[in-house]
Formats: C-alpha cells, sequence, structure tokens
C-alpha cells in the first residue's frame, strides 16, 4: 500500500503528498496525457522533467495493441522503455469500451473488441486488463470498468455499474495474484477503483460506498466529461466525494480545462488528466493567465512577444508569436512541439499555484482571481 498523506484541507479541498515506488506525488496533480508512451506533439521525457511533470499516463489498450504489453515487459517495463523514472498511472482500457462502441461487444466476462488499427479480434476483460498493466508495471494501475455514456437509461446504468462492481473484485484478486509472481515487472503495483453512474446521484452514491469498502490504494470518478453539463459534472462530484475514503486520492477521469481543475479542486479532487493542453497546442490554441489565444490569427503575424509575458516555459523564453505561428503556418513540427511545452507548462505551473495557495491557506482567493484574470483578456 501506498502512503497518502493529507497536509491541509481549506473546505472540501485537500493538498497531499502520495508516497509511491516510484516517487512521492505532491497533489493536487495533473497527469500529462502519454497514450502510446509519448506526449503527442514530440516531447521527450527530457521536456517532461524540464516543465515540472509529476505523472504521467499511458493507455492500456492501446500499448497492448502496438507495440504489445509483452514486448515492453521483456523490455523491463513502461518506466525503461520511455526512461521516465517517476510515477506512470496506466488506465485499464475501460475508457475504450465508451470511446470504441461501435467496434465492441460487452458481456459479463469482458469486452470483446476490433482493433482501431487493423481490424483483429481483441478481448478484454478484468483479469486480461490488470495482466496487460502488470506486464507495463505502471506506479497505478486502474481497475477495468465500463464508462456508460452520460445520456443512457438509467436501466442500463445500473445494470453497467453492477457489473463494474464485480469486475473490480475481479480485478483486485488478479492484481494481488500478478503482484505476488516473481518475473513481475512492479510487485508493489498500486489499484484504484472507479465511480461510475452517469448523472444519476444515487446511483453514484451507492456505487462509491459499495467500492470504499474494497480498501484500494485510490479511488477515481469517471464516466464525466463525455457529454454532460460543466454543471451536472460539478454535481455530481459534490455528491460522490463524500463517499469515497478520506484517507485515500481521489481522481477526476479525464478533466479539465483549467476552470473545471480549479472547481473540482474546490470540491476535494487530487488527480486530474486531459488532452486539452496536448491537443489544443497541436492546433495552435494556447492557455494564458488571460484566457486562450489561437495563433493562427493573422495579427500575430508580426508579433515578437512569448506567447505569454513572464512565463517561464522553454517556448517562451525563447520564441516569438511571431516566429512560432510561422511554424505552425509552415506545417513544421516544431511548432506543435513548441505550444504543447507552453501548454503542459501552464497546466504543471498552475497546479503549483494551486498546491502553493491551499499551503497558506488562500486557494478560495487564489481561485476567483485566476478565474477573473481567464475572464479577461488583455491580448
Amino acid at each position: 500500500m501506498a502512503k497518502y498523506e493529507l497536509l491541509k484541507t481549506e473546505g472540501r479541498a485537500k493538498r497531499a503528498r502520495f508516497e509511491t515506488v516510484h516517487g512521492v506525488i505532491e497533489t493536487p496533480v495533473f497527469m500529462n496525457v502519454g497514450t502510446v508512451a509519448a506526449i503527442k506533439g514530440a516531447v521527450s521525457t527530457e521536456d517532461l522533467e524540464r516543465i515540472g511533470t509529476q505523472v504521467q499516463l499511458s493507455n492500456t489498450y492501446h500499448l497492448h495493441v502496438r507495440p504489445g504489453d509483452k514486448v515492453i515487459k521483456q523490455l523491463g517495463g513502461l518506466h525503461k522503455f520511455m526512461s521516465w523514472n517517476k510515477p506512470i498511472l496506466t488506465d485499464s482500457g475501460g475508457f475504450q469500451v465508451f470511446s470504441l462502441a461501435g467496434l465492441r461487444k460487452i458481456k459479463e466476462e469482458g469486452v470483446f473488441f476490433n482493433s482501431h488499427i487493423d481490424g483483429h479480434k481483441i478481448f478484454m476483460g478484468p483479469e486480461e486488463s490488470m495482466q496487460i498493466q502488470s506486464n507495463l508495471g505502471s506506479t497505478i494501475a486502474m481497475a477495468f470498468d465500463e464508462c456508460p455514456s452520460s445520456k443512457a437509461e438509467r436501466a442500463y446504468v445500473q445494470a453497467s455499474v453492477d457489473r463494474t462492481t464485480r469486475w473490480l473484485e475481479r480485478c483486485k484478486t488478479e492484481m494481488k495474484r500478478l503482484n505476488g509472481l516473481e518475473d513481475t515487472v512492479n510487485p508493489s503495483q498500486l489499484l484504484f477503483g472507479i465511480n461510475q453512474g452517469a448523472v444519476f446521484d444515487d446511483i453514484r452514491i451507492e456505487h462509491a460506498k459499495r467500492i470504499s469498502e474494497f480498501d484500494l490504494d485510490g479511488y477515481a470518478i469517471g464516466g464525466l466529461a463525455v457529454g454532460e453539463t460543466h454543471e451536472e459534472m460539478y454535481h455530481v462530484i459534490e455528491e460522490v466525494v463524500p463517499y469515497l475514503p478520506k484517507d485515500k486520492p481521489t481522481y477526476l477521469m479525464g478533466v479539465g480545462t483549467p476552470a473545471n481543475i480549479l472547481e473540482a479542486v474546490e470540491r476535494g479532487i487530487d488527480f486530474f488528466d486531459c488532452v486539452y493542453p496536448t491537443r489544443n497546442g497541436r492546433h495552435a490554441h494556447l492557455y494564458t493567465n488571460h484566457g486562450k489565444i489561437n495563433l493562427f490569427n493573422a495579427k500575430y503575424e508580426l508579433d515578437a512577444r512569448p506567447i505569454e509575458e513572464g512565463c517561464g516555459c522553454p517556448t517562451c523564453r525563447r520564441y516569438s508569436r511571431a516566429y512560432v505561428r510561422h511554424l505552425l503556418k509552415a506545417k513544421e513540427m516544431l511548432g506543435m512541439r513548441l505550444c504543447v511545452l507552453h501548454n503542459l507548462y501552464f497546466y504543471n505551473t498552475m497546479m503549483t499555484e494551486i498546491r502553493d495557495a491551499l499551503d497558506r491557506g488562500e486557494f478560495s482567493a487564489y481561485k476567483k482571481q485566476k478565474l477573473e484574470n481567464m475572464e479577461t483578456p488583455i491580448d
């Protein structure tokens, strides 16, 4: 079991330290999304270290399909494979049950997929997901679940959540077995369970109570940011968090914008991940303390300023908006790389500011000021 130490609280907001076999995670934390063991946008491990990344997230399904989890195990596990010595979280493949809806069939034993790459048949159940994640040797493995649509009928959601609970029991049993094997990559691998229930408060709360009884290393809230409104998402977090263990980390999966993160921290969330900073960066949408800017706008053609004055990221310390815009227009990969670096630095820096504000007991004031600034463009 990892050690989770709650350092400070402000209302429901938590400032904590999570000790793992691959190092300490200071929370609240944003995990940079490296789906196939790399951040999209030609960002290297050295880059991630330079911009203050604490945790890297990779995808079980995608790495199973290519290059293959057994290949990665033979090469010493995911940490050695991508030359990253800090914590890694692997998701379970459960989200692909949602996102690849046209390519899958769900049964009690697990899910039958057709690979999105070449169409070959794949089966993944709780045991298979744990085996793949064990081969990868990640710090934190996620339990295998189904992520029902926020628009799904109540009866479907209830049946899905019940099955996810049964799958969680199988995940826990299998992980215990795998961690005891002589040739396992990471015998200290941790397991987080996932709360589901779409936007039905009572189903969400009952599921939170049930999975809390499993005494896992951490707990995630899944199935949000998949079509519901921000207000519905915040409401679900408010309802669920009180029923999750206070002495374990909480993880809001796939969220979100800077505003989403600030609102969720206030409601008791420790861990975040989202593709927004990388995806937006690759399309010239850049985060600043005064909202997003789009570098494709013609007004930046002769703009010699950095993306944001005072920003300490590798891009802003050296390059102008005009130059980065030119790279993007010319479809030079360096343009995407510089934009992704800036956005990830912005997110990681915001998390540092959040932790510092919580340490000082000033998170509420920080959040208010940060949101006001981001809604007041000065560009």
